[in-house]
């Protein structure tokens, strides 16, 4: 059996040298290399990892979301943002379809975002704001970064 610490390296390995285009697809290169990994831990993994999937020449990848890839990373983020709103409670994000879950880990890392965390479906994301006061603050960074 293998650690998370072995697995999560080899998964950083696989990335970082392959194009990867999809989960079933890391899953088999993990599996060739002789780990049995179920489809949530792999999900755990990139998530913990800060791993996302951007729009690439054949499709899409996986990559590590690196700080000195913030800016480049950002704009392909906001190419996939449909529409940001919201009540008094929470903030809904809306994504061009199956990019949701990408766009939230993306949200999820923003540094003093004021956000507790989110839930995504296909292409819709609810933000949960750390307090209501903040929904501006939070829908305007949103805003900008669709705007790069």
């Amino acid at each position: 059996m293998h650690s998370k610490v072995l697995r999560q390296s080899k998964i950083k390995e696989i990335v970082t040298t392959q194009i990867v285009s999809s989960q079933e697809d890391l899953l088999d290169k993990l599996r060739n290399e002789g780990f049995d990994v179920t489809q949530a831990t792999l999900s755990r993994d990139l998530h913990e990892m800060n791993i996302i999937r951007i729009p690439h020449e054949d499709g899409y990848k996986y990559i590590l979301h690196q700080d000195e890839n913030s800016r480049a990373i950002a704009h392909v983020i906001g190419m996939e943002i449909v529409n940001v709103m919201h009540n008094e409670n929470v903030i809904v994000v809306r994504t061009m379809p199956g990019r949701a879950q990408g766009v939230a880990v993306y949200l999820d890392r923003l540094d003093n975002s004021h956000i507790m965390g989110t839930v995504a479906g296909d292409d819709t994301i609810f933000v949960v704001p750390d307090s209501i006061k903040n929904i501006p603050a939070i829908v305007k960074r949103i805003q900008d970064i669709m705007a790069q």
